[in-house]
């Protein structure tokens, strides 16, 4: 599916919410949900490089907050934020193994979920949806300078609230995004084409306000 279906995607879904869908009483509820997970982020990188070999990104443990506004009880988007350190390499290319640097991560995320069982105890979800991938705070390592092109991507999600109070609840979940980035090393002497499409494994706590 390209970038621009998934948006359309989106927006259509967005138009359903607002104009086509009944939102179903929550008097006693808020619309409002806030997670905070500790996530793994673990790139599942390919990659092609101008001087041959490839590029890896390493794993990274951080905390991600997410803000959640539920339209029906069961139709949610969910506003997920973590940025994530990644030591970056190349390795087996013409001149050997190249140490890139650090460089940070951040793929705000818009995701349109279903909720299938929203007033039990078990709650799964879905989800799907776009990022716009953001590289900052880049050390070069080895190479004089190193820059990332940000760029937009999209990703799915699957996860499960468990409900502890009326209020809390602790969650697990899991997503795939798909980022891909445009590398250039010395200043375009070499360049890559990275897709880094990590997979985020998180667990936290949930609080319906």
């Amino acid at each position: 599916m390209s970038k621009k279906s998934v948006l359309a995607c989106l927006l259509c879904a967005a138009a359903m919410q607002f104009t086509g869908v009944a939102v179903s009483a929550q008097d006693d509820k808020s619309p409002w949900l806030v997670r905070l997970r500790l996530i793994d982020v673990a790139p599942e990188e390919s990659s092609t490089v101008s001087i041959g070999g490839r590029a890896t990104a390493s794993n990274s443990v951080v905390p991600e907050l997410d803000i959640s506004y539920f339209w029906t009880d069961h139709f949610a988007t969910e506003l997920i934020l973590a940025t994530s350190p990644h030591d970056m390499a190349a390795l087996g290319t013409a001149i050997g193994d190249v140490d890139l640097g650090e460089v940070w991560v951040l793929p705000p995320t818009l995701l349109a979920q279903y909720h299938f069982n929203p007033d039990g105890k078990w709650r799964p979800y879905i989800g799907a949806g776009i990022n716009y991938t953001i590289f900052h705070s880049e050390e070069s390592g080895a190479v004089n300078d190193i820059s990332y092109d940000n760029g937009f991507g999209y990703a799915f999600q699957a996860g499960m609230d468990i409900g502890l109070t009326d209020k809390w609840a602790f969650n697990l979940d899991v997503k795939k995004l798909f980022l891909n980035t445009d590398v250039s090393i010395n200043g375009g002497g070499v360049t890559a084409d990275v897709d880094l499409d990590p997979w985020v494994f998180g667990a936290g706590f949930a609080y319906r306000f």
